[in-house]
């Protein structure tokens, strides 16, 4: 049994933002997991299935849309600063956590293609306050068959400059090469809260300023964390994931590889493709939210946040 809630909260430049929570029941949360969608997406109806699973799995699982995304504030689909994007989750979710009923659990991190992007950047603004990380097909690097041509980008650079919310990047339509499951393929065209224009052109820019400045920095995440990929993925870079892996300076880290799977890991794969995945995953969080050592550190890490936020 899970118990869903929605609310909006206001950021910092007086947008409303939409946020959700899906919860246990039955029993008190293992853990705090925090979800960051991808692009373009949002968190209410595309994650609710895999947000469902988790909470069912016995963790607080907590969701919200971006500006320009879902049904938040702003441009539908406009990112005119990745920065300010990554500010309100961070002050969203660290309100969350600071919460006299969240005080001594561990927290986690779990983001999907862009949102991958943002909770690397989430645990780089606050490394010591995260106890983990869960990588989804992370927007490291953009893959090859969604790039324009370099000409094509650095025109595009230049016309950003003039007409930032103009759609006219050209590109792949990544439902089809990022959904393997027809059904859903569907289900998110028909969703009106995902934003199916082609790319802005400062968001594209955007997005591309911060693959470049994630692909150079990788040996900087210190976090615990655990990437997946899936090998016939075509729009985020599995073998910029793989290199995470190795050059990263986190001591827990794991990397998943999954054949003949796609980008949307977490709901566009068959049943059983999906089964392997969450299993993964909850396997993943079930070891570090029980390991006792782990528990008993992050209760002391975590006991007097407020305290030292506020000193």
């Amino acid at each position: 049994m899970v118990m869903y809630e929605e609310d909006f909260v206001l950021n910092s430049r007086g947008m409303k933002l939409f946020t959700c929570v899906w919860k246990p029941v039955k029993q008190e949360p293992k853990a705090l997991l925090f979800l960051c969608h991808g692009y373009a997406m949002e968190s209410s109806i595309t994650m609710n299935s895999a947000a469902t699973r988790l909470a069912n799995a016995g963790f607080a699982v907590y969701g919200m849309d971006y500006e320009g995304h879902g049904k938040s504030e702003g441009l539908n689909g406009y990112i005119s600063n990745f920065d300010d994007l990554v500010d309100d989750v961070s002050n969203h979710y660290s309100t969350i956590c600071e919460r006299e009923e969240n005080k001594g659990k561990m927290r986690f991190l779990l983001g999907e293609s862009m949102g991958g992007a943002v909770v690397l950047l989430l645990a780089r603004k606050k490394p010591d306050f995260w106890d983990g990380a869960v990588l989804v097909a992370p927007m490291c690097k953009l893959a090859d068959e969604i790039k324009p041509h370099p000409v094509v980008i650095s025109i595009l650079i230049k016309l950003a400059k003039f007409i930032p919310t103009w759609k006219i990047v050209p590109g792949n339509d990544i439902i089809d090469i990022a959904i393997k499951e027809p059904h859903i393929r569907n289900q998110v065209r028909e969703n009106k809260y995902c934003y199916k224009g082609r790319p802005r052109l400062n968001t594209a820019y955007q997005l591309l300023l911060v693959s470049l400045d994630l692909e150079k920095n990788l040996h900087q995440v210190s976090i615990p964390f655990i990437v997946l990929h899936g090998e016939d993925d075509k729009v985020t870079d599995k073998s910029i994931s793989k290199m995470l892996y190795e050059v990263a300076s986190s001591s827990d880290k794991t990397f998943k590889l999954y054949p003949k799977m796609w980008h949307a890991l977490l709901y566009g794969e068959t049943t059983e493709n999906s089964e392997i995945v969450f299993g993964d995953i909850i396997n993943w969080l079930e070891d570090r939210a029980t390991d006792s050592n782990g528990g008993l550190e992050s209760q002391l890490k975590h006991k007097h946040d407020g305290f030292l936020k506020h000193k």
